[in-house]
C-alpha cells in the first residue's frame, strides 16, 4: 500500500506510525495489507503524512481498482521491482536474525539444563549441532555465498532445454 511506502520513506516502524497517528499497530498492519481504512483512520494517517484525506484515499482507490479481482500473495502497493526485492530481502534477513536469537536462547537454555541435570555428559551439543546445521543452511540460502545455482546457471539450463540461445 501507499501507506507502507510513505512510512518507509520516513524511516518509521509500524509502531512509530501507530504512535504518531493514534491508531493501533494492528490497524496499521491491516491498512498496509490492503484493507480499506475507515474515515477516522484516513484522517489520522493523512495528518501524519501531511496529505489531504482525498489525496490519500484517491491513491488507495486507484490501487484497489488497478488490482481488481486479482489474488495476490502480498500487497506491495506502488513500489518498483528493486524496492520489492529489497523489502523481501530485509524481511528474510529479519527472519534469519530471529532464527539466530531463538537458537541462542534455546540452546543456551539446553546447556543450562544439561549442566544442572547431568554435568558429566554434555548431550546439549547434539541439539546445538542439529539446529546449527539448519541455521547454516538458512544463512547459505539467504546470503548465497556460493552462486552454484545463480542466474547464469539458470540461463544455461534454459538454453539447454530450448536448444537455442536466449
Amino acid at each position: 500500500m501507499i501507506v507502507r511506502k510513505l512510512r518507509l520513506q520516513r524511516g518509521w516502524s509500524q509502531e512509530q506510525l501507530a504512535t504518531f497517528s493514534g491508531l493501533s499497530v494492528r490497524t496499521i498492519q491491516r491498512i498496509e495489507q490492503g484493507q480499506q481504512p475507515g474515515l477516522e483512520s484516513l484522517k489520522a494517517l493523512a495528518a501524519v503524512f501531511e496529505l489531504d484525506v482525498a489525496q490519500l484515499d484517491g491513491v488507495q482507490q486507484q490501487e484497489r481498482e488497478m488490482k481488481g479481482s486479482e489474488t495476490r500473495e502480498r500487497d506491495w502497493g506502488q513500489v518498483s521491482v528493486e524496492e520489492r526485492a529489497a523489502m523481501s530481502y530485509v524481511e528474510d534477513l529479519r527472519g534469519f536474525y530471529y532464527h539466530i536469537a531463538s537458537y541462542l536462547v534455546v540452546i543456551g537454555g539446553l546447556f543450562v539444563i544439561n549442566y544442572l541435570s547431568n554435568p558429566d555428559y554434555i548431550w546439549a551439543w547434539w541439539a546445538a549441532l542439529g539446529w546449527g546445521l539448519g541455521l547454516i543452511s538458512h544463512a547459505i540460502n539467504l546470503f548465497q555465498p556460493f552462486k552454484l545455482f545463480g542466474p547464469e546457471w539458470e540461463r544455461r539450463q534454459i538454453e539447454k532445454r530450448l536448444g537455442r540461445k536466449l
